[in-house]
């Protein structure tokens, strides 16, 4: 995914949740899925995949986009 795209997944993320980026990291930090401000290596995508699912009814594509940003450290 580029940038671009990532911008527009996270400004559509915003409208449907009313949360940021940096809500979804500290919310991955106090489920004890993050480490060092990165996903923990044991985190697979299908976990946070499911809980973006669960808890804002996220599809694929938008929890993918967390998953990946959370994973590689990015900022958006």
């Amino acid at each position: 995914m580029s940038v671009i795209n990532l911008t527009a997944y996270f400004e559509t993320i915003k409208k449907k949740t009313g949360k940021t980026l940096a809500d979804f990291k500290t919310q991955a930090e106090q489920k004890g899925l993050m480490a060092d401000g990165v996903l923990k290596p044991t985190v697979k995508a299908t976990e946070v995949f499911n809980w973006l699912k669960d808890e804002y009814g996220l599809g694929r594509g938008h929890g993918m986009a967390i998953y990946h940003s959370l994973r590689d450290g990015l900022e958006y």
